[in-house]
């Protein structure tokens, strides 16, 4: 399975690939972006099985890629990793086609709950 990281943050995609790692799921490819629009791009030409995405970023937040993809159609699964989780974000994720939402601060455990559903 590959599994693309979206985080503005360079820190932010090491302790997500570290915590993907020690939640068990360090066998699966795991590629990163640096922004929305990388992310995208390298949703086109990698086609991930799984995006794990922050909420804001530059040049095209997470929620606007969610949309962006699932108005084209394309069938990614998709999940966000954000230090913001209320209500209302978790609803507009829901609405989008999100699968997942992960709460910063989050601990391997707290990864395998959310992703064991959506990872073979």
């Amino acid at each position: 399975m590959k599994i693309l990281i979206v985080d503005d943050s360079r820190a932010m995609r090491m302790i997500v690939r570290r915590t993907l790692r020690q939640a068990g799921y360090g066998q699966h490819d795991i590629e990163e972006a640096a922004n929305g629009r990388e992310g995208y791009e390298q949703i086109q030409s990698t086609k991930p099985d799984l995006v794990l995405c922050d909420w804001n970023m530059p040049e095209m937040t997470g929620i606007e890629l969610l949309q962006k993809l699932k108005d084209e159609g394309h069938g990614v699964k998709f999940g966000f990793v954000t230090s913001e989780s209320t209500d209302e974000m978790r609803a507009r994720a829901n609405e989008a086609g999100g699968l997942i939402l992960i709460a910063k601060p989050f601990t391997p455990d707290s990864f395998k709950g959310a992703l064991a559903p959506h990872i073979s």
